[in-house]
């Protein structure tokens, strides 16, 4: 399963960090050979005194003590071979040394308390995150499912997108959206919709009174006090069903970029004969956002072999240097020999390489392929 994530470029930076570490032992080794081979007045051994403060970024408070403690040793070493290691000079600079150790020794202190604290606020945002947007299985009754995510804000694993695909009584049942706009508020909309999903998904007997428990569900959330402007936001929503055995798929598409049908060479949309209204917006529809009348089912041939593209605009609304947006269908027919997670990188680092602003929205796009 394609599932890139925000923090992958963390290995890119450990190289810096281990030169940021060793940079206090190259700054002593150097201030000593420079120091011994200049001859005459010139000391270089002041430099010594930088050595600590460089380690309180990346050593611990013992390193950090250690590191000044031996560049304090070479200063008085340096002072005798120079025959002034009680002038005032000398005493001047270990004084430095010492003082410039206990501050760099705090703040390696502070430091490490202050990673402490956000290593536990990022397990604690790891988990809620994993709770919201749970990894896809591979394999659902008889189709496979391939997913890459990517959120906009940085460091963070979700955002407005949302994706859920459940084995249910009916079929594999599968939902992806889009909320509108950014933030905790996105997100927020994004728990409550997933939230109904998965609990009317197994019950509900066809998908129009699905997506109406999941209009009701969000009309009782935003009703309730505190007041947040989840009430203000809106999602657009792909509701789809695959029938075990049958070779046809479902489709509910609330205001939704159409999906792509890969079948064999051959790239076509899904188009929604009846446009739909994204969800909690069914307020300017006529009649109840609770009847399952007023949505429409599509029914699309869904043979063995076939495989269905389903995106959000994050895909489709990138907008390259020249401000053209990104010609999914296009590049997609270049990679239909491609297995499903192998088109998925393809399409990832595709539209890194086209977008004009890359991250500035979310990216979420799934694969549904039926297995022969």
């Amino acid at each position: 399963m394609a599932t890139p994530r925000r923090d992958e470029g963390s290995a890119s930076g450990k190289p810096l960090v281990q030169i940021a570490r060793w940079a206090p032992v190259a700054l002593i080794s150097m201030a000593v050979v420079v120091d011994v081979v200049t001859p005459g007045a010139q000391r270089f051994d002041r430099y010594l005194a930088a050595a600590p403060a460089l380690a309180a970024a990346t050593w611990g408070v013992r390193g950090t003590v250690t590191i000044g403690a031996f560049a304090c040793l070479l200063q008085i070493l340096l002072g005798y071979d120079r025959g002034s290691q009680y002038h005032a000079p000398a005493v001047n600079s270990m004084v430095v040394i010492a003082v410039v150790t206990l501050a760099a020794a705090y703040a390696s202190h502070v430091r490490q308390r202050q990673e402490r604290d956000l290593s536990d606020v990022r397990a604690v945002a790891e988990t809620a995150q994993s709770m919201v947007l749970r990894p896809l299985p591979r394999h659902l009754d008889d189709v496979d499912l391939d997913v890459l995510y990517v959120a906009a804000a940085a460091q963070a694993r979700i955002g407005g997108d949302f994706y859920e695909a459940l084995r249910t009584e009916h079929g594999v049942r599968l939902v992806l959206g889009d909320v509108q706009g950014k933030g905790l508020s996105a997100v927020e909309v994004a728990s409550v919709l997933l939230g109904s999903f998965r609990e009317a998904a197994y019950d509900a007997p066809d998908l129009p009174t699905l997506v109406a428990r999941m209009e009701l569900s969000m009309a009782r959330y935003t009703a309730q006090p505190p007041a947040s402007d989840a009430a203000e936001r809106f999602a657009t929503t792909l509701l789809m069903e695959f029938p075990e055995g049958r070779p046809v798929a479902r489709v509910l598409n609330l205001g939704h970029p159409a999906p792509l049908l890969l079948r064999g060479r051959a790239v076509s949309e899904v188009e929604p004969v009846s446009p739909l209204l994204p969800v909690n917006l069914s307020g300017l529809m006529p009649g109840s956002a609770a009847e399952p009348d007023a949505y429409a089912v599509e029914t699309v041939p869904f043979s063995p072999g076939d495989r269905l593209l389903l995106y959000t605009d994050g895909v489709s609304e990138t907008r390259g240097a020249d401000g053209s947006f990104y010609p999914l269908a296009d590049r997609v027919r270049d990679w239909t020999a491609e297995p499903p997670a192998r088109l998925l990188e393809h399409l990832r680092n595709d539209l890194a390489e086209f977008g004009a602003s890359p991250g500035d929205d979310d990216v979420a796009a799934l694969v549904v392929r039926r297995r022969p």
